[in-house]
């Protein structure tokens, strides 16, 4: 017995609960076959709206996503064009048994931040809301908020909206990823 266990039976009697809790908090459950329903290799259309009464900037992108540890988060490696030059990303989604929540973090070759996102899906496990808090440089301390609908199989859609210190929410970004065949 490693060291640790043998630290914890010694201050726990009851060591073989607390290691059957976190087993079954280990086990993938509904939560995650609805992230792994997101793998595979999509096709995305992406909408940024820079200012909010202007039409939004478009380009496209590849995402490829699998599920990593035993079907416990999902991982998103996401290439494209983003205002005319080169964008890639990386996010990590997973939902803690314990918490009843999903997590993301998010990554790309636009910033040196990342992104941590956390929230619920809705009862029919189609759509996923996260929120993310983040100091802009340019409007301050800002709100994210993110949506993940499943439309079907092929399909599913991606929104970002933003509150900034005036109150206002405002949509920052859509993403339609279209499974390739």
């Amino acid at each position: 017995m490693a060291l640790a266990q043998r630290k914890i039976k010694e201050e726990n009697p009851d060591f073989q609960t607390v290691m059957e809790v976190y087993q079954k908090l280990a086990t993938p459950g509904a939560p995650h076959k609805v992230l792994a329903s997101m793998a595979g290799t999509w096709n995305a259309k992406m909408k940024c709206w820079m200012e909010p009464d202007k039409p939004p900037m478009e380009s496209t992108g590849t995402s490829e996503t699998k599920m990593i540890f035993g079907g416990r988060f999902l991982h998103m490696d996401f290439a494209g064009d983003m205002m005319g030059t080169p964008f890639s990303g990386l996010g990590l989604t997973g939902y803690d048994n314990h918490t009843k929540k999903y997590m993301s973090t998010w990554i790309d070759s636009m910033g040196t931040v990342i992104l941590f996102f956390e929230g619920t899906g809705s009862p029919d496990g189609k759509t996923i809301t996260q929120e993310c808090r983040y100091d802009d440089p340019i409007k301050g301390p800002m709100k994210w908020r993110s949506v993940t609908r499943i439309v079907d199989d092929n399909t599913h859609l991606f929104e970002m909206y933003g509150t900034d210190k005036s109150g206002k929410e405002a949509k920052m970004m859509e993403i339609t990823y279209t499974r390739k065949r």
